[in-house]
């Protein structure tokens, strides 16, 4: 081999890891069993609360709607600051003590009896949660190898996936048999079991900040450190744009969940059985794509990834506005779903790969911040705009929107290409 051919191959990137060549990382491993521990337990626990205010308390949908915002809201708003704390903190002490944190507060529930009881509970959990987030993500950063990141964060996504769909009908045999109690304990336990799992785990160290000026302290120092994050972020084309390309998914998602209801009912005159089978499709196309894209597309840039998959929430979006059929909306529900594991995955992927390790958590949760502020605009503007011009005409406005974002995307926010000299 020629010294130019040798050159030429050592600076190829490695073959992507498959998810199976992932989970051989030991601490890989404990951590994706710690995800699947916690999240079961999660949605048990949510959905039992779910259950509790609408068929014991006789919740209304805004009562519903509010207890879904009270759960997101602390992470939308704590979220930046969070990181700051997250890249200072040890990573695996934060951890275990959210974990262990969280573990307390889901056993308040036991004694919630009034519906503002449950809001203060899971917003507190909230809380704690949004310094969980950030450093799982530089946890998982710091175990895998930069190849290997797509698939670890599929790993991750599937689970949450797949618990959407085993979730509700798990804890709906729970509350019926045994009472919203055994889903309370059971989540509590999931999070001491995390927690236990995570300790296990050995976690690089990460390179140290550097040292602020002294005569910067408290609040000032805490400001300077989220200024750093964000400019980063600002500073960084690809990322900036994979940032508003994930606000805008949840966005749509946060729209599209309390809507699609109103649309089987209006528009196909259909029962609650097609409003189940409909909304079941969504989490069935996630779970497809996470596995088809992560075998089929791991060689394609992220980039290009999240730009097909804004124009294919676009497309499913469109496909609801254009026909009111049954086949249809199941199609277009899986292509929805389909869509968003295409920009979930490679934008969690692409965060990862260029954020430097020191400012990973401030990263991490400002994109936790950005997803549930999407998320929360999307539950309060999706009624408000369906009593104002119909669901269908909102799922057209959310899909050209999407299409504006795909164009700017691709106009303004990729790095150009640097002119070779002769």
């Amino acid at each position: 081999m020629s010294t130019a051919s040798a050159t030429a191959a050592a600076v190829l990137p490695p073959e992507p890891l498959s998810m199976r060549a992932v989970l051989g990382y030991p601490a890989m491993r404990r951590l994706w069993y710690a995800q699947i521990v916690s999240v079961f337990g999660d949605f048990l626990a949510l959905f039992a609360v779910i259950g509790i205010l609408t068929f014991k308390l006789h919740g209304t949908p805004q009562q519903i709607t509010g207890l879904q915002i009270a759960y997101l809201l602390p992470i939308a708003i704590l979220g930046i600051m969070a990181g700051v704390f997250v890249d200072r903190w040890p990573l695996k002490i934060t951890m275990v003590a959210s974990d262990s944190i969280r573990a307390v507060l889901v056993l308040c529930l036991l004694f919630a009896t009034q519906l503002w009881h449950f809001y203060v509970i899971l917003a507190a959990i909230s809380v704690v949660s949004s310094f969980f987030g950030p450093a799982q993500g530089v946890a998982i950063r710091s175990v895998v190898p930069i190849h290997g990141l797509r698939s670890a964060n599929a790993l991750m996504q599937q689970v949450m996936f797949g618990m959407r769909i085993v979730g509700p009908a798990t804890a709906a045999f729970l509350v019926a048999s045994f009472g919203a109690v055994s889903c309370y304990l059971i989540d509590a336990a999931s999070f001491l079991g995390s927690a236990l799992l995570i300790a296990s785990v050995a976690l690089a160290k990460v390179d140290a900040l550097p040292a602020q000026p002294v005569e910067h302290s408290g609040l000032k120092r805490i400001g300077l450190d989220m200024q750093q994050g964000i400019s980063f972020i600002v500073h960084h084309a690809a990322l900036l744009f994979v940032i508003l390309a994930l606000g805008a998914g949840m966005f749509v998602l946060g729209c599209f969940g309390p809507l699609i209801a109103v649309y089987v009912r209006d528009s196909l005159h259909a029962s609650t059985k097609v409003f189940g089978v409909t909304s079941a499709m969504i989490g069935l196309g996630m779970m497809v794509g996470i596995n088809a894209l992560n075998i089929l597309a791991k060689n394609v840039k992220n980039t290009v990834l999240v730009y097909a998959g804004l124009s294919g929430i676009a497309a499913g979006l469109l496909l609801l506005t254009a026909l009111t059929q049954i086949w249809s909306t199941i199609l277009g529900n899986l292509i929805i779903g389909f869509a968003v594991a295409a920009i979930i995955i490679p934008a969690q992927t692409l965060i990862q790969q260029e954020t430097p390790h020191a400012l990973m958590g401030r990263v991490g949760s400002t994109v936790m911040s950005v997803i549930m502020s999407a998320q929360i605009t999307g539950l309060i503007l999706s009624g408000l705009l369906a009593n104002h011009m119909g669901v269908r005409h909102v799922f057209a406005i959310c899909a050209v929107l999407l299409v504006i974002l795909t164009v700017a995307g691709r106009l303004f926010m990729e790095p150009k290409e640097q002119a070779v000299s002769a």
